[in-house]
């Protein structure tokens, strides 16, 4: 199982992207969580720091600038979901990546104060 660390530069970004209310409070994060085509055409347009922004984790081991380095997606790379914290808060406490955890669920508690 890889292992993470905690993308700390991604959690400054959602929590701006909260606080400017960019998000979406009830999606199906299973439908709209971006594919593969979807990371691509974003790199095509955007660069690296920009990709790893959108992801809480950074897999240990893996090369920087590719896509297996970043892990926990919590976006569309247009605005934060709240269904992507709920799936990041699972997988991360199910996987026992707690540092993750606890930072997807605080930032899951700013949003919804944030939404009210």
């Amino acid at each position: 199982m890889a292992t993470y660390t905690l993308n700390e530069d991604a959690v400054a970004h959602v929590e701006k992207l909260i606080k400017a209310r960019q998000y979406v409070l009830d999606s199906e994060w299973g439908d709209v969580q971006p594919d593969a085509a979807r990371e691509n055409t974003y790199l095509e347009n955007h660069s690296w720091d920009d990709y790893a922004a959108w992801h809480l984790g950074l897999t240990a081991g893996a090369n920087d600038q590719t896509k297996a380095r970043y892990a926990f997606v919590v976006g569309d790379f247009r605005r934060v979901h709240r269904s992507a914290l709920i799936a990041c808060v699972y997988r991360a406490a199910e996987w026992h990546h707690k540092k993750v955890e606890l930072a997807a669920h605080d930032l899951l508690q700013l949003l919804d104060e944030t939404a009210g």
